[in-house]
């Protein structure tokens, strides 16, 4: 007599889940399957199991339905209609001391193939997701069309003006291409010249490439009240400053000591000093070519230039310090003191505030300001497709809830990656 299944925590414990309200089981002795709305009246389900059997118990709550399998063997839905439930693990049966039971939450590998049960499971949801029509949407369009869209539209939101036209072109010929034989020309996709755009990716390249002053320049010239209007971008530009600053001066650095430590290093091949050698040297000491400390003023120059840049990054970080003293007008006091901690460190990058350094950072200041000067030009601060996948995880979110059919989907993963 064992009972194998799941119950909520209303369910009394006193006699074998299934039997007890709000209770779901599968027994071994008869092989019949029982929730407690039946009043001990079970239904056949299975086959009867009992002393070294594995008997697995799942629940899809995608679909609102429970199953068991027998070491390894599917047998069906046991039960339907399960929504809106906490469920937990039950196993009931009655004393019989030389009994034992092990039970396996994934800590073993499964017996049953329950991973290829969720890829079905998932193909299924990805086979409807193919198979949905955009004919529906307002103006209507095919998927084609209406990723050429997206993708161009996000192209000059974002100022690519000479991919976005590139993009236009090659459309515009796969579409003539595909003409041949149908009645109605496809919609060809045209760029207009977007002086706007191209202000903007001239700002965007200055900031990818670590060149804020520049940034700043054709920002004040192109759109001279985006930085009074929003001042904490204007603070993240001069923090973005001083970071590329530090990351000059540590990359000459690290390449200063990578020559000394070539040069002065001891190995086989530069132990070898014969006199052909010696003669070398004492001939260019004679013509006044060089001599023999000569060897170390490429690095003696390297090492004063590094410490020049570093200086002149504490000097613009203490105008940061006297240019936001607080919180206000824009600035972060604790972001202050993170970047100012990497001066105290020999090696910057390997420090806890390192991450800093990364030219990735460039990014998001980037899009910050691309979209503070849209939104000054009465545009919108973020492309169409931008919102659409934002939408779209939001979505998959709400339905992934309580085990739905959007927990076999990921966004990025499935469609981006």
């Amino acid at each position: 007599m064992i009972g194998i299944g799941f119950s909520s925590s209303k369910a009394s414990v006193e006699r074998l889940p299934g039997w007890e309200q709000e209770s779901w089981a599968y027994h071994g002795d008869d092989g019949k399957s029982f929730f407690g709305e039946s009043q001990g009246q079970g239904r056949q389900y299975g086959p009867t199991f009992g002393v070294n059997d594995t008997v697995g118990c799942g629940v899809n709550f995608s679909t609102g339905c429970a199953f068991f399998t027998k070491n390894g063997v599917f047998l069906g839905n046991a039960f339907r209609e399960l929504r809106n439930l906490k469920v937990y693990p039950s196993v009931g049966m009655k004393k019989q001391p030389p009994v034992h039971l092990s039970a396996n939450f994934g800590q073993q590998p499964f017996m049953f193939d329950i991973d290829g049960m969720v890829k079905k499971e998932k193909d299924a949801i990805h086979s409807e997701i193919r198979s949905t029509s955009t004919a529906n949407i307002q103006p209507p369009l095919d998927e084609t069309a209406l990723l050429q869209e997206l993708i161009a539209q996000f192209l000059a939101h974002d100022g690519y003006v000479e991919t976005a036209r590139a993009f236009a072109e090659e459309v515009a010929a796969e579409s003539g291409a595909l003409e041949n034989g149908r009645k109605t020309q496809l919609k060809k996709y045209e760029v207009e010249e977007d002086v706007e755009a191209i202000n903007r990716q001239k700002i965007r390249a200055a900031i990818l490439d670590g060149d804020i002053d520049k940034a700043l320049k054709y920002t004040n010239a192109y759109y001279a009240n985006v930085l009074q209007q929003y001042p904490q971008i204007h603070f993240k530009l001069r923090c973005r400053k001083f970071l590329e600053m530090m990351r000059r001066c540590t990359e000459l650095s690290a390449a200063s000591a990578k020559k000394g430590k070539a040069t002065n290093g001891i190995s086989d091949s530069s132990a070898v000093f014969d006199e052909e050698m010696e003669l070398d040297e004492q001939m260019q000491d004679r013509d006044g070519c060089w001599d023999g400390d000569g060897m170390d003023t490429e690095e003696t120059e390297a090492s004063a230039k590094s410490n020049e840049l570093l200086t002149e990054a504490v000097q613009y970080g203490q105008q940061l310090r006297i240019d936001y003293p607080t919180d206000e007008n824009g600035g972060d006091k604790k972001m202050l003191d993170d970047i100012f901690s990497l001066v105290a460190y020999p090696d910057p990058k390997r420090s806890v505030h390192g991450h800093y350094l990364d030219p990735a950072g460039r990014v998001a200041v980037a899009e910050e300001l691309n979209s503070a000067i849209l939104v000054s030009l009465g545009k919108s601060s973020s492309a169409a497709l931008e919102r659409l996948y934002q939408q779209t995880e939001v979505l998959v979110n709400e339905i992934s809830e309580e085990g739905g059919a959007g927990a076999f989907i990921n966004v990025r993963n499935d469609f981006l990656v």
